[in-house]
């Protein structure tokens, strides 16, 4: 018997792997081992030629790094740009108040089982005597055309305090500061007193008015629906003569579902070219999205569009604010007041003029056209003069303008030196004179 040592080199079975385990019609699978490969099929085959053929090589892979590199400068914001957006966030933090999603104190109290509100804004239920609380609440809210009969249950603003005033210091805590809408950056007297004149813009001479860097309109377009207010044919919007109103400068024209393709024509016809569109998604007093709208003839209308077009090439600030305004709705037809301050972001400083205006639009620094608004108010010196040679039976109000800027008290035999800074006051120019006759 021959034993291991003896046996002969590669007599034994492999050491890489475990004998097969015999069966009756042939070898087992050993524990561990899968099935036996399936044959690849010419599919198979073809996915894995195509994934090679589709990888990229190292030099496209280098070149296209190279590129976003690249496309990663470009889109950096410049230090000019960013300069500019810091000057437009608000001074000391958000001035953005949240709405409490338990609506009511009562209700906040309630679920977080505290016997103080947070710190939110909060809601009160206004229950009359033809409120049936079974009914929920009124899918008009605020905007309801009929709250002294209707039997929904409608909200205000509850701004009473939440602390008791036994607590320590309570009746020192000081209000809420309102927000502001004007731009922080902008004083009073740079965006200047609201102006507007009551006419038909239809057949009104607008080239008395001057350049805009500015316009908004929100047409009163011909929506086929019952509205409080006039409306106007679609020639009659074409015939506008508002080309005399811009050779450089951004255009705003608020448009209806049906009147969107119709904006873009006016816009064209008027010399602008489309370049961005901002959306307005409506709101409830709730600050809910609407679900029950008085408009669209097919589906509740939650939105709106304001087709933006631009003339020319204006200095303005790209990249400051968003495309999407997300505001309360007021009164019919009314717009969002965020709009004002937006786009004295984009164009600061330069004159700006709102068509269709009603009383409630009338800003500081803006100039209104409206058959709705009251009279004639013109504060520039150089507007009015041009409004009463072109309309003198029309009283513009006030009788006499005011002066923007105090006069400055100069003596006549000092000449003013001006500097890249601006002009020398009376007691520079003074000291600067005797200063000179001294060394001489």
């Amino acid at each position: 018997m021959m034993g291991m040592m003896g046996m002969p080199r590669m007599m034994g079975p492999p050491l890489h792997r475990p004998p097969q385990l015999m069966g009756p019609t042939g070898p087992m699978v050993g524990p561990g081992q899968g099935q036996p490969k399936q044959p690849r099929s010419e599919i198979d085959e073809m996915k894995e030629i195509e994934a090679l053929l589709n990888k990229k090589t190292f030099r496209e892979a280098q070149k296209s790094k190279t590129g976003e590199e690249l496309l990663d400068l470009i889109h950096r914001p410049t230090a000019k740009e960013t300069a500019v957006a810091a000057k437009f966030k608000s001074k000391g933090g958000s001035q953005v108040k949240e709405y409490c999603t338990s609506l009511t104190k009562e209700d906040c109290r309630r679920q977080t089982g505290s016997y103080i509100a947070c710190e939110k804004v909060h809601f009160r239920r206004i229950i009359a005597p033809h409120t049936d609380t079974n009914l929920g609440d009124c899918s008009f809210l605020d905007t309801c055309r009929h709250t002294k009969t209707c039997k929904y249950v409608h909200y205000e603003l509850d701004q009473t305090p939440d602390i008791p005033s036994m607590i320590l210091g309570a009746n020192n805590i000081a209000p809420p500061r309102p927000m502001k809408l004007r731009a922080e950056y902008c004083s009073k007297v740079e965006l200047g007193e609201p102006q507007w004149i009551n006419c038909d813009i239809r057949n009104f001479r607008m080239d008395i008015l001057g350049q805009f860097g500015v316009i908004m309109a929100d047409p009163p377009w011909d929506i086929h629906m019952e509205l409080p207010y006039g409306t106007m044919a679609d020639d009659e919007m074409k015939s506008l003569n508002v080309p005399a109103l811009q050779t450089d400068g951004l255009i705003f024209l608020w448009v209806t579902g049906r009147a969107m393709e119709l904006g873009r024509d006016c816009l064209e016809l008027w010399g602008y070219k489309r370049v961005e569109e901002i959306i307005w998604v409506k709101t409830n007093q709730l600050q809910r999205i609407i679900r029950t709208g008085r408009t669209g003839h097919w589906l509740n209308h939650s939105k709106e569009h304001c087709l933006v077009g631009i003339k020319g090439n204006p200095l303005v600030n790209r990249n400051i604010d968003t495309d999407v305004i997300v505001a309360e709705v007021r009164e019919t037809s009314r717009k969002p007041d965020e709009m004002y301050p937006l786009l004295e972001r984009i164009s600061p400083r330069t004159r700006k003029l709102e068509l269709f205006a009603r009383m409630h639009n009338t800003h500081a620094g803006w100039l209104s056209l409206g058959n709705q608004l009251q009279g004639v108010r013109l504060v520039d010196e150089g507007l009015r003069g041009r409004f009463k040679a072109a309309y003198p039976d029309v009283e513009v109000q006030p009788a006499s303008p005011p002066r923007t800027t105090a006069p400055i008290d100069t003596d006549s035999s000092v000449p003013q030196i001006k500097s890249p800074q601006g002009a020398y006051s009376t007691t520079d120019v003074k000291n600067i004179t005797a200063e000179v006759e001294a060394a001489g």
